[in-house]
């Protein structure tokens, strides 16, 4: 791992820069033109478990910088595409980017509006905290967030789609699973090569959403 001298860099901050310059999956985002790493995370689990189609509605929560949705603007190419988050996004092609929370009381109507009135097929998340450090209330505060979106796919999704959602193992993991199993005929823990080995994050891919 290459080290860094300057006196005036904390060592988390020196951890993190030098992770960033051994980090191969970060250097390969730079070569193919990914804005972020997690790209090759949505591309590895769709390629174990083809659930990314063409033609499909498709929305992609807490989507800045842009790597998942630059996926599905790749495979979805004559679908529709809504990418949605409480930052700024800047312009992908094939992608209709709306700054928004989902947590908003009209999302469901705008959702409707957005897609015509048809249910969206496949609802993407890779959203999480911002960690504090504290590793169970980082788990704990991003499963209640995949809480949510798992609330969010019952209402908004087609019968028998597909939900691929973040969550963190640890505090609240086995409740939330609990609950999506409610929901959804199958579910899949997956933890892909592309995440680092020492994140707790882990994937749930949630599919054949039950008739409710």
């Amino acid at each position: 791992m290459k080290k860094f001298k300057n006196k005036n860099l904390t060592a988390s901050s020196k951890h993190w820069i030098a992770r960033q310059f051994s980090d191969p999956y970060i250097k390969l985002a730079k070569q193919k033109g990914y804005r972020s790493r997690s790209a090759f995370k949505l591309i590895e689990i769709n390629k174990k478990f083809k659930f990314l189609k063409n033609n499909l509605n498709i929305i992609d929560l807490g989507s800045a910088p842009g790597g998942w949705s630059q996926v599905c603007s790749e495979i979805n190419k004559n679908g529709k595409n809504l990418s949605i988050d409480i930052l700024d996004m800047d312009k992908i092609d094939n992608i209709f980017f709306y700054k928004k929370d989902f947590n908003e009381s009209d999302f469901y109507d705008f959702v409707n509006n957005f897609f015509d009135q048809n249910k969206v097929d496949i609802l993407l998340s890779d959203m999480a905290v911002n960690t504090t450090g504290n590793r169970d209330l980082d788990a704990m505060k991003t499963n209640s967030i995949a809480l949510d979106v798992v609330n969010l796919s019952r209402v908004i999704l087609k019968t028998k789609s597909s939900l691929l959602v973040k969550i963190f193992s640890g505090k609240d993991e086995d409740i939330l699973i609990k609950n999506a199993k409610h929901s959804f005929k199958s579910i899949e823990r997956i933890k892909p090569d592309s995440s680092r080995k020492e994140s707790r994050e882990m994937y749930l891919l949630c599919r054949d959403l039950k008739t409710i």
